[in-house]
């Protein structure tokens, strides 16, 4: 479920470009400082978009700079740094290793098992700091897996529990915009359950494996009604936030990005 909120990069600029980039780059910073090394292999762009939201409405202080690094020894990257790109790179760790240990639980493959082995080094810090958040990704997983062993043929009530999951997730800090963020979250986390299940949806079939759609028999327009409304409920209390910094990028994300990654996806 992880690579769909992404930007439409033909529409940035390249200061628009340079920027998405250098907060990619100082997550991935991040996950070195907060966890470790071998972490950054689930490094993600889904992030960079909670990042920028948090930062275009808390506007922290942020630290800049540029280096090569392990993964791109030979040119520096810009990056830039401060509490909520490190709270990105937490949750980036927290979300990869729940993910590996749904799919180690569901598939035993191997991959999935390297991946849960590097990520279980670094959980239990994650979780001290953040309880919240690793409570909500434990308990919504595993109400997930229940409802999908049930064969459950309704789409909102899994998407629901990747929503919650996504919704804590959000949420940096319980104050005035807790209430916002965890809609956006939610929002945003039923549409990414719901296009990763409308991309598997013939893969599934053919293998006989559980997907809500397939569950419901739905129709190819209902699917779409399905993401549409996910969506239209996500910017609805997206433009309900006094956001400025990065808005542009946002927007493109939100009304662009999101669709593009889906439609490249499923072709």
């Amino acid at each position: 479920m992880f690579g769909l909120v992404g930007v439409n990069i033909k529409e940035l600029s390249k200061e628009e470009k340079g920027r998405y980039n250098a907060v990619y780059c100082g997550i991935c910073r991040g996950i070195r400082q907060e966890c470790s090394q071998f972490a950054r292999l689930g490094l993600s762009y889904d992030m960079v978009f909670l990042a920028l939201l948090l930062m275009s409405l808390y506007e922290p202080a942020e630290t800049k700079g540029d280096r090569a690094c392990s993964l791109h020894p030979i040119r520096p990257k810009p990056w830039v740094d401060n509490e909520i790109i490190r709270y990105c790179a937490c949750m980036n760790v927290a979300l990869g290793y729940y993910k590996a240990l749904d799919d180690t639980q569901d598939e035993g493959g191997v991959s999935g098992k390297v991946m849960l082995n590097i990520f279980s080094k670094e959980i239990d810090k994650i979780r001290e700091k953040y309880p919240r958040q690793c409570n909500a990704m434990a308990e919504n997983l595993a109400q997930l897996r229940q409802l999908e062993k049930e064969n459950c043929h309704n789409p909102d009530l899994p998407a629901g529990c990747f929503g919650a999951l996504l919704g804590e997730v959000f949420v940096y800090e319980e104050d005035l915009w807790a209430k916002y963020l965890r809609q956006i979250g939610n929002a945003l986390g039923r549409y990414i359950y719901l296009a990763d299940a409308a991309m598997d949806y013939r893969q599934d079939k053919r293998k006989g494996q559980y997907n809500p759609f397939l569950a419901k028999e739905t129709e190819k327009e209902d699917r779409e009604q399905y993401l549409l409304l996910a969506m239209g409920r996500c910017t609805e209390y997206y433009e309900s936030l006094p956001l400025v910094q990065d808005k542009s990028i946002l927007d493109n994300i939100l009304y662009s990005g999101v669709w593009v990654k889906l439609r490249s996806k499923q072709q």
